[in-house]
């Protein structure tokens, strides 16, 4: 997730702030019909997304189903644990079993400019994670596990209601371990008239096998490149040293399904390939080579979110190369390389308040 407002308060923040207070206490009446008026906008347009039409033929729950039972010895993510979560086990991930604990869900104004639009990107927080980075942003979410049991059927609802307040797509945050929950829960969202976009907010490291059965439900992709060396990946992201090469291949298979991401005409992006790299201090996660991998094997005109908000929490301080945050030089060295990569299609982030 983008948690650009880490240790700075902005409008954006500030939006994005009073939101989840309200959430937390019962939307008022007002906003919920300011947001439906909203939503009608944004799903007139006459876009349909990728999912609608595996809804209809009822392939969409039959590759929910092919994903739940691959749970039986789970594979869900690289690390390939193969724990019965059906028996309720629990891998590196730490999902408990089949359950599903949601940290949060709220319109979030802090993502990129086309998924905030006017009424912001639906996210859905999910808790756990397969990556298990030692810099993590969300470490209590993401390596404690905070959150709520929720139902199926409740993540479906939780959809329709962002949808109802005026959210532009329905955000899944940090999704690889609960990709079959997400499968059953658009099913059923779609039946009551479920019409937004869906993102795939995800760290990168996908499974190609995995992959497959997200096509034509997935709208867009929205993955992370961390890391171009392998050793760097296994140490501080839990011995995952495959991190570099499938993440690539991930990538590459995103980019076949949905295509370079176009915003509508209302600056909206509906579908399409979203890619985040973290620049991180002491050039950690390779970010020229990144860039030059980018370039190499995707169309030029691909998206790409150089972000500038690296903050060394949770474990960060463990490191002592990961233990600042970036400065000026460091973040307008991998822009240029972009630039001079021929990368037309950069999301420059504010770096004028990063020390030299």
């Amino acid at each position: 997730m983008n948690d650009s407002c880490h240790g700075m308060m902005n409008r954006r923040c500030f939006l994005e702030s009073t939101v989840k207070l309200y959430f937390s206490i019962g939307l008022p009446t007002l906003l919920l019909d300011y947001g439906k008026a909203q939503a009608s906008v944004t799903t007139d347009s006459g876009f349909e997304p990728a999912y609608l039409k595996l809804h209809q033929t009822g392939e969409l729950r039959e590759r929910a189903e092919k994903l739940w039972a691959i749970m039986k010895g789970c594979e869900l993510c690289p690390r390939r644990c193969g724990v019965d979560r059906q028996k309720g086990m629990s891998g590196v991930c730490e999902a408990p079993g089949t359950k599903l604990v949601i940290a949060a869900s709220h319109p979030h104004f802090g993502e990129e400019r086309p998924l905030v639009g006017e009424g912001g990107s639906g996210t859905l927080l999910l808790s756990h994670c397969t990556l298990r980075c030692a810099f993590c942003h969300n470490w209590e979410r993401a390596h404690l596990g905070r959150g709520s049991e929720r139902s199926i059927d409740d993540f479906a609802s939780m959809m329709l209601k962002l949808q109802d307040i005026g959210c532009h797509n329905i955000n899944l945050v940090t999704p690889t371990h609960y990709s079959a929950h997400i499968l059953k829960a658009v099913d059923i969202a779609a039946a009551r008239g479920l019409r937004l976009p869906i993102v795939y907010n995800t760290s990168g490291w996908e499974r190609l096998e995995i992959l497959e059965l997200l096509e034509g439900i997935v709208d867009i992709y929205l993955p992370d490149y961390k890391y171009w060396d392998s050793d760097l990946s296994a140490k501080y992201s839990a011995g995952a040293e495959s991190y570099p090469e499938m993440t690539g291949k991930a990538i590459l298979e995103m980019h076949r399904q949905v295509g370079v991401a176009r915003p509508a005409k209302n600056g909206i992006m509906q579908s399409g390939l979203m890619i985040r790299h973290l620049v991180m201090p002491n050039n950690t996660g390779g970010s020229e080579k990144v860039m030059e991998w980018i370039a190499g094997n995707l169309p030029k005109d691909t998206y790409v979110n150089i972000m500038v908000q690296y903050t060394p929490v949770h474990k960060a301080y463990d490191y002592p190369e990961l233990s600042r945050r970036i400065t000026k030089e460091e973040y307008m060295q991998v822009v240029n390389k972009a630039k001079d990569l021929g990368l037309t299609n950069l999301d420059v982030q504010g770096y004028r308040w990063l020390k030299s």
